[in-house]
């Protein structure tokens, strides 16, 4: 009798191995109906996947869409039952810079505005192959620069703005960092960075943790930044932050999954913000996937992330 490869995969913690399981089977089923064989069907698959899981959780006492740059890019911001609070989260979803939305991670939001009792901002970013490097960066600064301009009169604080992210959206919350401080200007008051994708070169971890059962591969990553660059790499710490000088960055929290190709990067990211003195906070959770933290309605390993994470965070954005 065969052996299903998640069946062999035992360093997973159970309830992320179930999200795995559950999200694998409905994939395989939607493709089967109509498969991915362009971006948009793609796309509509991922969306499709992620809904169960993106439902439940907090009630908002406000959400709102907004436009925050001339040309229709939107932003979702979510204010809890105890109020916007005395600082403000602007979160970058996952997806490889080609996949997801604000939909896709509306209750990883809402849990954050919930636990940290702060407004959150989702970015719904341009995304490539049609929008490539650095067109990603650019709709971050222009939520970042709407929020100082507008986001009183939605009732937000706009003194103390928190820029958090996973994978991809990690990684544009990084870069986002090393370009305000490199132009000099104003840096936020904290990063939180979820099992980011910050550089194109291989660690160790993409052979341990390559394959079906660990949600994210070797070649779906190698796609997803062929998606963003255009190429398979390119020299630009904008683009492959682990290439930057770290001096002078607000503190940073890391949450990084054990069994995930990108653990290893994210283990040197925190060593080199360390060095380089950056205030720090980094947890590696054991058993945990890429994209883990989506699985919160059934995952304790998840629930404790989001906690360890706003609890950090509300030191910023509440003091």
């Amino acid at each position: 009798m065969s052996v299903s490869p998640l069946s062999r995969a035992d360093d997973i913690d159970p309830d992320v191995r179930s999200f795995i399981e559950r999200t694998s089977a409905d994939f395989a089923a939607l493709s089967t109906v109509a498969p991915p064989t362009n971006i948009t069907r793609q796309r509509e698959i991922a969306e499709q996947v992620r809904a169960p899981w993106a439902s439940g959780g907090p009630d908002m006492a406000e959400t709102r869409m907004v436009q925050v740059a001339p040309d229709g890019v939107r932003a979702r911001i979510y204010i809890p039952a105890a109020g916007a609070g005395k600082g403000t989260l602007i979160y970058l979803h996952g997806g490889g810079w080609t996949l997801f939305s604000i939909d896709t991670h509306d209750r990883l939001m809402r849990e954050y505005a919930e636990r940290i009792g702060c407004a959150v901002v989702g970015l719904d970013y341009s995304l490539s192959p049609e929008h490539r490097f650095p067109r990603a960066l650019d709709d971050v600064d222009a939520c970042i620069h709407w929020l100082r301009r507008n986001g009183t009169v939605y009732g937000l604080s706009v003194d103390r703005i928190a820029i958090g992210g996973d994978s991809a959206g990690g990684n544009l919350a990084l870069s986002t960092a090393l370009r305000l401080r490199d132009r000099g200007e104003n840096l936020p008051a904290a990063l939180l960075l979820n099992y980011a994708a910050l550089d194109t070169e291989p660690r160790p971890s993409y052979t341990r943790y390559d394959g079906e059962p660990y949600m994210l591969n070797i070649d779906e990553m190698l796609d997803f930044w062929i998606n963003y660059l255009g190429k398979p790499t390119i020299d630009d710490p904008y683009a492959r932050p682990l290439l930057a000088d770290f001096t002078g960055l607000p503190p940073v929290h890391l949450c990084v999954a054990e069994c995930d190709i990108l653990a290893d990067q994210n283990i040197e990211l925190a060593d080199r913000l360390k060095t380089a003195g950056v205030e720090v906070s980094s947890v590696v959770y054991r058993g945990a996937t890429h994209s883990f933290l989506e699985a919160v309605s059934i995952s304790e390993c998840a629930s404790r992330a989001i906690q360890d994470a706003s609890d950090w965070l509300a030191r910023f954005l509440r003091a």
